[in-house]
């Protein structure tokens, strides 16, 4: 199963192949062998290249808390399908962004109005595709200009949904 991760701004590609608590994960091109139990709900018993931890995940605000060894990070993950349809459907220039259709879809909910100022990160527009629903947010801080769609309409791939400035 294909994944990115994002740990402190950087995503990273994962795949995880294997079962039965035995695994082969590629984290950025680099292929590990890790043997993985869950002991009680969110604690992990984890051996990798030969070192064993003891992992404590537990899900907080839509990422996951990750304490190992004293240490703590927070990891986003997300299917590298709904990833690519997420991320190909915007693009951000050094002083705006367009959002376009990645696929054929339908418009579910606009979230700004023309005129309003956002911030990267914001919620823009949600796309209904394949039974899934694709939220595209600001990747820039601007200022909405135009909003091509509305909600209800069916949109293909390369229609432009929104611009911002």
């Amino acid at each position: 199963m294909k994944f990115e991760a994002q740990e402190g701004g950087r995503i990273v590609p994962v795949d995880i192949g294997g079962d039965a608590g035995r695994y082969t994960i590629v984290v950025d091109g680099r292929a590990l062998s890790v043997d993985a139990r869950q002991t009680v709900e969110g604690i992990w018993s984890i051996l990798l290249d030969g070192a064993s931890y003891v992992v404590d995940v537990t899900e907080q605000d839509g990422a996951y808390a990750v304490d190992v060894d004293g240490e703590r990070y927070t990891i986003r993950v997300e299917e590298e399908s709904r990833y690519i349809i997420r991320t190909r459907g915007a693009t951000g220039a050094a002083r705006g962004q367009v959002v376009k259709a990645p696929m054929p879809g339908r418009v579910t909910l606009i979230e700004v109005t023309v005129g309003q100022a956002v911030a990267p990160g914001d919620g823009l527009i949600v796309l209904e595709a394949m039974k899934m629903e694709n939220e595209f947010r600001a990747q820039v801080a601007g200022t909405v200009r135009e909003i091509r769609a509305e909600v209800g309409q069916a949109v293909n791939p390369g229609d432009v949904l929104l611009v911002i400035e």
